[in-house]
């Protein structure tokens, strides 16, 4: 039986730190323990135990950077993070640690082209107003909605459209961070993500009942 998630390490924000002063691979396997030990291994646990609560499974994600494709050769990320993923959900619940603190979130991220047309279908539709609702319900709980959008409007959909800002949305994403990074120790990041995912369900619900998951097969899946 795994240990139970009783906080970071109490260095985890200065490694951070240090990590950004000096993102090479000399200095990260320099403090690989101290990493492994206050950082990474906790977060795990973390996950696992809200998997455990919610019925779900943890993906934990590589710190090294894929920059193959990037001008920004810095081999390795500025924050630890992984998802649990929850039968019946596509939307996941996420939970990074950095430098500035700790923050979870939940979402559809990346939507396929065939998600967007069920997306945009459904906000202009009679249940769009529920999702707006959803929305200004989770704004009022100090919850973000936040994700990579148009600048314009989606084709065939008017300017003066009275959900543009939803419409716009090609990531559907719900946030928070915990209010001070001296808390990081002790229970309270277990109580602050599972808080997350039960203020974020009004919304993440409604994408799950009207969105679900693409049908396309992975190469069809492009940045929209």
């Amino acid at each position: 039986m795994q240990a139970p998630f009783l906080g970071f390490g109490e260095g985890a924000l200065d490694w951070f730190r240090g990590l950004e002063a000096e993102n090479s691979k000399a200095w990260f396997e320099a403090n690989r323990a101290d990493w492994e030990r206050g950082i990474h291994d906790p977060l795990e646990r973390l996950l696992e135990e809200l998997a455990a609560d919610l019925g779900g499974s943890v993906k934990m994600f590589r710190q090294n950077r894929d920059i193959r494709f990037s001008k920004d050769k810095s081999p390795y990320k500025t924050n630890t993070y992984g998802v649990v993923r929850v039968p019946g959900s596509e939307s996941g619940l996420y939970v990074s640690i950095s430098s500035k603190g700790l923050g979870a979130g939940s979402g559809y991220w990346r939507m396929a082209a065939d998600q967007l047309q069920r997306y945009r279908d459904a906000v202009q539709g009679p249940e769009g107003a529920e999702l707006a609702e959803a929305v200004a319900s989770m704004h009022a709980e100090g919850l973000r909605l936040w994700g990579a959008a148009l600048k314009g409007a989606p084709r065939g959909v008017a300017r003066d459209h009275p959900r543009i800002e939803l419409l716009r949305l090609k990531d559907v994403l719900a946030g928070d961070d915990l209010d001070a990074a001296g808390t990081l120790d002790g229970r309270r990041p277990v109580a602050f993500a599972r808080a997350l995912w039960d203020r974020s369900r009004p919304v993440m619900g409604w994408m799950d009942a009207h969105v679900g998951p693409s049908l396309l097969p992975p190469e069809a899946h492009r940045r929209r």
